[in-house]
């Protein structure tokens, strides 16, 4: 899934469900809702073992609703928040894999102002109200879904948790939420579709060699694996500087030494993982790698033929092409935002890549209100980085954190939470400037 890493984590004590649908339309007709993306960043932090299966306790392996429900309970007990299970990730995943997704670009300054957003948002409570009836389902693109989240794209999230994707899949499968398969993932997009048909979204990067002859023969795999959504993105025009991968030496190929052999010797479940799962690939690039394709030559395929941000042109054909949903993720200017729905994007993500790639970009959240302003009629708006999540213990959780915001904020399904009335200090304005070119200056609110 996919956008942000860590930083300081985003506690569920903050009304993420209420938040999203302050933003919305009004009205079902009005904005097709949002779904927010969460980020894919704590796979590894639900069980003990190889496998979604071998992790569970052997008392808990019989698929009945006694134990699930009780191994539910076990789970919030110990982890009842996301920064519990951000430390027991800590523990069990190398250090090398952990800051690969827990870090960003430069000082990892985006990420802290991704968390402090989302803090920063208030909403005002509305009592008196009958909760009875909740609702967290939304219509998404012609599809009904269980919640307005879904997991994220990410790339290569193999160095976090060997076979990671597939947990991912299954479990976004399982709870009707969203999976966004990423273009440098460690799993191939026809076996995820084959895992979660119903939830299946892509994301596409720019491969601009001959005529972009592996982008658009990856636009054919996803249709023909019937993807519900191609999710083309912007937000990596190019290559950006992790100091955390830097210290660690993660590269291509990847090195063992002393210290990353010490790091999995003392990751044993990681390793275990590991051993049943293989060095990851960069699976989609199988195809254009040459014969024999291992790790060092898909992730060299990645790194040699793909970069660069899609230009408008290139979104045109793409979106050409492609004749299901189309969503462009990395948008932040109001205007960008107004060109993509003007070449027939059918959604848009708010996202600065997690912080991941340019330090010095706003909040995710803070730009929403006015891009939603500016298109918020003709498309979908969704969101992307600054958000927590993975596994079924992190899905439910968000479950429950929609459903209880929406008591103390008097709202009974996603549609009504347009209304609620929110205060957002860090939120952009983009005022219409009387000049030449009609350019929009940006203010802080």
């Amino acid at each position: 899934m996919a956008g942000g890493p860590w930083g300081r984590p985003f506690r569920l004590g903050v009304p993420i469900g209420a938040i999203m649908g302050r933003y919305f339309g009004k009205g079902s007709d009005r904005n097709r809702f949002i779904a927010l993306l969460v980020e894919p960043r704590l796979q590894s932090a639900r069980g003990e073992g190889k496998t979604m299966d071998e992790q569970r306790r052997p008392e808990d392996r019989a698929d009945t609703k006694e134990n699930s429900g009780a191994r539910a309970a076990r789970l919030r007990q110990r982890f009842p928040t996301i920064e519990d299970l951000r430390r027991r990730a800590r523990l069990r995943v190398p250090r090398f894999g952990f800051d690969f997704v827990d870090g960003g670009a430069n000082d990892e300054v985006c990420i802290a102002r991704n968390t402090a957003a989302f803090r920063a948002v208030e909403l005002l409570p509305r009592y008196c109200i009958d909760g009875k009836g909740i609702s967290t389902e939304v219509a998404l693109f012609g599809r009904r879904y269980a919640a307005p989240i879904g997991i994220a794209p990410m790339g290569s999230p193999g160095l976090m948790w060997p076979g990671c994707e597939e947990y991912l899949a299954r479990e976004a499968q399982r709870a009707r939420i969203p999976y966004v398969l990423a273009t440098p993932a460690n799993a191939s997009i026809e076996r995820i579709a084959e895992i979660a048909p119903d939830v299946f979204w892509f994301q596409l990067y720019r491969f601009p060699a001959n005529d972009h002859a592996i982008t658009f023969d990856l636009v054919r795999r996803a249709d023909a694996a019937g993807a519900h959504v191609l999710v083309p993105t912007v937000d990596s025009a190019g290559k950006s500087k992790r100091p955390r991968d830097i210290r660690n030496g993660v590269a291509v190929p990847f090195p063992i030494n002393p210290w990353t052999v010490f790091q999995v010797a003392t990751s044993p479940f990681w390793a275990l993982s590991f051993l049943r799962h293989g060095m990851p690939r960069t699976e989609n690039l199988v195809p254009y790698a040459g014969p024999n394709p291992t790790q060092l030559s898909t992730a060299r395929t990645m790194q040699l033929r793909s970069g660069g941000s899609h230009s408008w042109d290139e979104l045109a054909r793409l979106r050409e092409r492609w004749k299901r949903a189309f969503v462009i993720k990395g948008i932040l200017h109001p205007k960008d935002a107004e060109r993509a729905v003007a070449i027939g994007a059918d959604g848009i993500i708010v996202s600065n890549h997690g912080g991941r790639h340019f330090d010095g970009a706003p909040a995710s959240i803070d730009v929403l209100p006015a891009i939603v302003a500016a298109v918020g009629t003709r498309a979908t708006v969704m969101i992307d980085s600054g958000i927590r999540g993975g596994l079924a213990h992190v899905i439910d959780l968000f479950f429950d954190e929609i459903r209880t915001e929406f008591l103390h904020v008097g709202m009974r399904s996603v549609a009504e939470a347009a209304t609620i009335t929110a205060r957002h200090p860090g939120a952009w304005r983009f005022a219409e400037a009387q000049e030449p070119g009609n350019r929009i200056n940006p203010q802080r609110v």
